[in-house]
């Protein structure tokens, strides 16, 4: 039940391979806050996050399921390149929004009954993004095997995620409820690609614990 030693060894692949990952991510990752700034200063203050989410659909299923892709090349000793990852993850995009839609609508819908259910969501989702990119499942099928694969794993996987994003979500909290009234299109820009970017950790993580979990029976 212990996370330290999931989270050690996922620190370890990321800083080990921490020029490849912002290599491959890490302009995605820039485009979309150029283009959530875009949208924001387009739409005004009173924009509805709508917008947001729309513009993190056409951006994030392409550098996630491309860093998943990477993933998985890496656990079997492959040295994939850049353009390929991206070309495969781009034929992944159209599954890869749906999925990523509704794993958002499912979320917020239990954060709107209470955090804890939105919590719960969350963690019963975690392994169906690698579950469409690596199994080939449709996104439905993909959050079924998810809510089946988390069963006897809640624990283990709540305490991996809190350890990586609490103090993301700490940092995004503390950064913008210090700003002006009409906050720093720059500081807003960069504050966005860093937390991005340091988001990609949480995937390294899951995608650690789903490989713990997919081998379990297999070792039993």
């Amino acid at each position: 039940m212990n996370p330290l030693p999931i989270l050690r060894d996922s620190w370890y692949f990321f800083t080990r391979n921490l020029a490849a990952i912002a290599l491959l991510c890490l302009p995605l990752i820039a485009l979309e806050g150029l283009a959530q700034q875009a949208v924001g200063a387009w739409s005004g203050s009173e924009a509805s996050p709508v917008y947001g989410l729309v513009v993190g659909l056409l951006f994030y299923p392409l550098y996630t399921g491309a860093l998943i892709l990477f993933l998985d090349a890496r656990s079997r000793g492959l040295q994939p390149r850049t353009a390929d990852l991206l070309a495969m993850a781009l034929r992944l995009w159209p599954s890869f929004a749906v999925l990523a839609a509704l794993s958002t609508l499912l979320i917020m819908l239990g954060v709107s009954l209470f955090v804890l259910p939105g919590l719960w969501v969350m963690i019963k989702l975690a392994f169906a993004e690698y579950l469409l990119v690596l199994r080939g499942l449709s996104p439905l099928a993909a959050l079924r095997a998810s809510f089946q694969m988390t069963t006897g794993h809640f624990l283990r996987i709540l305490l991996c995620i809190l350890c990586v994003m609490l103090p993301l979500w700490l940092l995004d909290w503390l950064a913008f409820s210090t700003e002006d009234q009409q906050p720093d299109a720059l500081l807003s820009f960069v504050l966005d690609c860093t937390n991005g970017f340091l988001q990609l950790f949480a995937s390294v993580v899951l995608f650690r614990l789903f490989m713990l979990v997919s081998h379990e029976p297999a070792n039993a």
